[in-house]
């Protein structure tokens, strides 16, 4: 029977595919006394799902090609033998009708007579043929709970798979997309994580704080997930995959508008011209960014270089990678963000740091940096070289004093200077520039605005500094408020800092691509946004709507409102002030 599930969208689109629990839930078993009455329909459950379960390893034996047939395919083969036991199958029908049992409490009870004799034979092999039970009675139990028609398992068996799990590491995220995932589903976890930002980055589409997925959802159930309204739906009707169908036919023809918006400049209705960059992590952002026709990179975040191995990555290896993204973007301006990493991820790449207890707020960005300049030099010099083929920018991440930009100064000069002396190609001057995140750093910004060539301000950190609520938390979903007061009040104080000093300024948190704040951030005087490649086109159409000469009119009224109700009110009238394009409207060649 059809449900829905609501969690949180992390990464836009949609997926239909087999649910792959990544701990599959634990069976609910019936204990309750069965009745006589009862025992025949009993027996005829236990069937229904013995043979739904023979069917899918069928299924699953007859897709398997190359080596897989044959390694995979003896597991498989292994299973179907257990299933077919008449021992297995008798043994259950007795507790059913002799014992009284429920289906779920006989196939439990096989289950643990079996593993029994398993764990008493002396063979460390035999003895580790107990998993294989467990696979098969677990496949059985999950069959007897599940309600899907032969229509619904037939679609099942030709799509792909969406993993459904608690929590998911930015470094496994790579190789499940390479291995044909389509979709995530996570208990946990904040559409601002890095597991979220790198599943936008790979077009994943992933929902997070579903709460319910593990409880309510069965492994190989069909499930269709939606990243834009945060939405699981289980077992899927026929309407949901026509739904499903007509999003995937307009994701066609947006590629085609997007494609048309590549060589056209992106101004509001009054003539004022804005930059729309991409955020970029892997080489397919970029290409996407090219095709897009992105005015270049805005941000960079090389710490899923490091994400991705178990080693720190050499400095040939990280130059390789920024001279790709370099060559790449074809002369368009790259902005790379030096590592942005702490105690709870530095691990898993060769850093050791001592653990924290809170390492948001521990040795992470531009702190890790100078505490191992030699890894900060590392990087520095592969950028350097890099900037010998094209425009290159440096970025640095968790700033909130000028001394730590004085350091990073100070390790970049050094750096070159090494490079020239052996020889290297080098850019003439390079600019080096903070990412305001850190409240500290927006309001000391007077101060330090001289000694930097641009800012990036990076609202994912900010919003969550200002008010002190962690944007991994979905506990706190409801704090985490871009719209707060303080946080608008020290967007606008950052922005007008910069243009007075005239240091370019360019937002690259994840409120650049949403599309419900545009207007607002036109309104405080933003004119440089970095965004999700894929989010150019929703960038594109909702600049050229606006006027922004009447938004700044309007700000004011924005900056006074004390509470979200008014802040609302005056969103309204900045809206007011975009023109909203009629549907069907081409985009312009």
């Amino acid at each position: 029977m059809r449900f829905t599930l609501t969690g949180n969208g992390a990464a836009r689109g949609m997926a239909l595919g087999r649910a792959r629990l990544e701990q599959p839930s634990r069976y609910l078993i019936d204990e309750r006394p069965l009745a006589a009455a009862e025992v025949e329909s009993e027996l005829e459950r236990l069937t229904r799902a013995l043979v739904l379960a023979r069917a899918e390893l069928a299924a699953l034996r007859e897709k398997l090609t190359g080596v897989f047939a044959h390694e995979v395919g003896e597991f498989i083969d292994a299973h179907s033998l257990i299933l077919a036991d008449r021992e297995l199958n008798a043994g259950l029908a007795d507790l059913i009708k002799v014992g009284r049992y429920r289906a779920s409490a006989a196939l439990k009870m096989q289950r643990d007579r079996l593993v029994a004799v398993f764990e008493a034979m002396d063979d460390p092999y035999l003895r580790s043929r107990k998993e294989d039970i467990d696979h098969v009675i677990g496949r059985v139990q999950a069959a007897l709970v599940r309600e899907s028609s032969v229509e619904e398992r037939k679609l099942a068996a030709r799509v792909g798979e969406i993993l459904v799990g608690d929590t998911v590491a930015p470094s496994e995220l790579v190789p499940l997309a390479e291995h044909g995932v389509l979709g995530v589903v996570l208990t946990s976890g904040s559409p601002l994580s890095h597991s979220a930002i790198l599943a936008r980055s790979l077009r994943l589409p992933m929902i997070v704080a579903a709460h319910d997925a593990l409880a309510h959802i069965q492994d190989d159930d069909l499930i269709l997930i939606d990243g834009e309204r945060g939405e699981v739906t289980v077992h899927p009707t026929a309407q949901d995959i026509a739904r499903y169908r007509a999003w995937q036919r307009d994701v066609v023809q947006r590629g085609k508008r997007l494609a048309l918006l590549r060589d056209v400049e992106t101004r509001t209705r009054d003539g004022t011209t804005i930059q729309l960059y991409a955020n970029a992590e892997l080489p397919a952002d970029i290409a996407q960014a090219r095709a897009s026709g992105a005015a270049g990179v805005g941000l960079y975040r090389t710490e899923f270089l490091f994400l991705q191995r178990k080693e720190i990555p050499s400095e040939e290896e990280q130059f390789l990678a920024y001279r790709d993204l370099v060559l790449g973007m074809g002369g368009l301006p790259v902005t790379i963000r030096t590592l942005d990493l702490g105690a709870d991820k530095a691990d898993a790449t060769g850093i050791v740091l001592d653990d924290e207890d809170n390492p948001a707020l521990g040795v992470r960005g531009v702190r890790l940096s100078l505490r191992r300049p030699q890894l900060l030099i590392l990087q520095l010099r592969a950028i350097l070289r890099a900037s010998n083929y094209g425009p290159v920018r440096i970025l640095v991440p968790m700033v909130s004093t000028i001394e730590e930009m004085a350091g990073v100064r100070y390790l970049l000069d050094q750096a070159a200077r090494d490079l020239r002396a052996a020889g290297h190609e080098i850019a003439e001057h390079i600019e080096l520039g903070a990412m305001i995140e850190v409240p500290a750093a927006a309001i000391a910004l007077p101060g330090m605005i001289r000694k930097l060539d641009f800012i990036a301000i990076g609202t994912n950190d900010l919003v969550q500094y200002t008010l002190a609520v962690d944007r991994n938390n979905d506990h706190l979903a409801n704090l985490y408020d871009p719209l707060h007061p303080a946080v608008l009040r020290l967007l606008a104080f950052t922005i007008a800092t910069a243009r007075r000093a005239g240091r370019h300024v360019t937002l690259c948190g994840e409120m650049a691509g949403d599309v419900r704040y545009t207007c607002l951030l036109l309104a405080l005087g933003l004119t440089e946004f970095s965004m999700h490649p894929g989010l150019l086109l929703d960038g594109w159409e909702q600049g050229n709507a606006c006027d922004r000469g009447r938004l700044l009119a309007e700000s004011k009224t924005l900056l006074r409102a004390v509470t979200r109700e008014g802040i609302l009110h005056a969103l309204k009238r900045l809206e007011a002030c975009a023109e909203k394009p009629a549907d069907g409207a081409a985009a312009p060649a």
